[in-house]
């Protein structure tokens, strides 16, 4: 069997699979019943100074496409509405029940020295594993000049790093804003300050929908609406881009980082996996099926790890790295060809419709023995696959490679006025 042990910046676990800082993390209860049901560790829900700050109700708008609830999930909620000494007292108890557990504690107070100075021994007195500096809250805590306000600005970014390292000797996450045009500033600025770890992505910034009635977006209250944080398995394409970003990167090569954004399924933990995360944080998830969620994410990962020989986690992490480069990389001589596999199709035509009205009218619409029949013209195929994608039977179109005559880069390309080839 695969070993799901995780060792992250010296915080060990017994599976990489942590509840990220949320409702889900929000009072001992939770957590507990999260550790019974398997989780390797968790965020606790974010703390900020005394007195609490109040949320409203509602606080949820969702996001559902084609029968799939909660594909998205916008929230405006804020940080832990609870007392700072009520959570600090139930994060001592939970650490000293399940010391094999990772503990860590999500924090937001004011951009001042002296906030953080003052709460962070009260925070090491509870013997949690670690930080989660929240630099990414992006609705009511930004107002507050919180949260993404100092995600969005490298400097305050690596100001905030440094006063919690020069005062605390735990290990310290810095989850990081998506709301930005680059992530890499922020990473840069989270390794200046001595972090010893990134986590990304937190929520986009949204407007889920729009109550035609109420005329106000949702989620609303009292008949006025606000955005919120978007996460869910509708935000993996960016998480994966962004995370994928930092990995790559070389002044950030060592950096590690705890992947973030629409986790569902072991395959989504595997493709953050080999995309550079050696941590995993879930919520929406959970949110949606409920603890015992990670037991599949478990099993599923462990096998796919077995099959394809990967004895523990540091043999899959970074994987596909390599293989994330700038579009001028790719080589322009590769080429594909569809492929209808004619016993699995069944005639809906679908990959001749899209084709012919919004692609290069590569599939021919035949009758063969009085049957429909879709065939590939060789000719007008230039391997877009959206025929693939919109099949809806699984490995009926696939793409079929054809000879390659060496490589051909973009910068090398004699249309490139800078190539030299001229």
């Amino acid at each position: 069997m695969a070993d799901l042990r995780s060792n992250f910046i010296g915080i060990r676990s017994p599976n990489p699979f942590w509840l990220a800082s949320a409702p889900p993390t929000d009072k001992a209860y939770n957590v507990r019943r999260a550790f019974e049901a398997g989780w390797g560790g968790v965020v606790w829900k974010t703390l900020g100074e005394d007195p609490p700050v109040v949320n409203v109700s509602s606080r949820y708008g969702a996001l559902s496409y084609r029968g799939e609830r909660m594909f998205g999930l916008n929230n405006i909620e804020l940080i832990s509405d609870r007392p700072l000494a009520v959570n600090l007292a139930e994060i001592k108890d939970v650490k000293r029940d399940y010391p094999d557990r990772a503990v860590i504690v999500s924090l937001m107070v004011p951009c001042v020295e002296e906030s953080w100075k003052a709460i962070l021994p009260l925070v090491e007195e509870t013997g949690a594993d670690g930080l989660e500096l929240n630099f990414g809250c992006p609705h009511g805590m930004s107002e507050r000049n919180m949260g993404s306000a100092v995600g969005q600005v490298p400097e305050y970014v690596e100001m905030v790093t440094r006063w919690v390292k020069q005062h605390s000797r735990m290990p310290t996450i810095v989850k990081l804003t998506p709301n930005v045009t680059s992530i890499l500033a922020p990473a840069r600025a989270a390794m200046r300050g001595g972090a010893d770890a990134v986590s990304l992505i937190n929520t986009i910034q949204s407007v889920v929908s729009v109550d035609l009635d109420a005329m106000a977006p949702t989620p609303v209250v009292d008949g006025m609406g606000t955005h919120g944080g978007y996460c869910g398995p509708a935000v993996k394409p960016i998480a994966l881009r962004m995370l994928g970003e930092v990995a790559r990167s070389p002044d950030l090569a060592g950096l590690p980082i705890s992947g973030i954004g629409g986790i569902s399924t072991w395959r989504d933990a595997a493709e953050f996996l080999v995309m550079g995360a050696s941590n995993l944080q879930v919520c929406t998830a959970a949110m949606h099926y409920g603890f015992r969620v990670v037991e599949d994410m478990k099993d599923g990962l462990s096998n796919w790890m077995d099959e394809k020989g990967f004895g523990s986690l540091s043999d899959v992490v970074g994987r596909a790295v390599p293989n994330f480069v700038n579009w001028n990389q790719l080589n322009l001589k590769f080429k594909t060809l569809a492929r209808i596999d004619q016993d699995l199709c069944v005639q809906c035509g679908l990959c001749h419709i899209a084709c012919e009205d919004t692609s290069h009218q590569a599939i021919a619409r035949l009758r063969v023995d009085g049957s429909r029949r879709y065939e590939v013209i060789d000719e007008e195929c230039v391997g877009c696959n959206l025929c693939a994608h919109v099949c809806p039977v699984d490995d009926c179109i696939t793409m079929a490679p054809q000879p390659t005559d060496g490589v051909l880069t973009w910068p090398n390309h004699p249309n490139n006025p800078m190539s030299g080839a001229h």
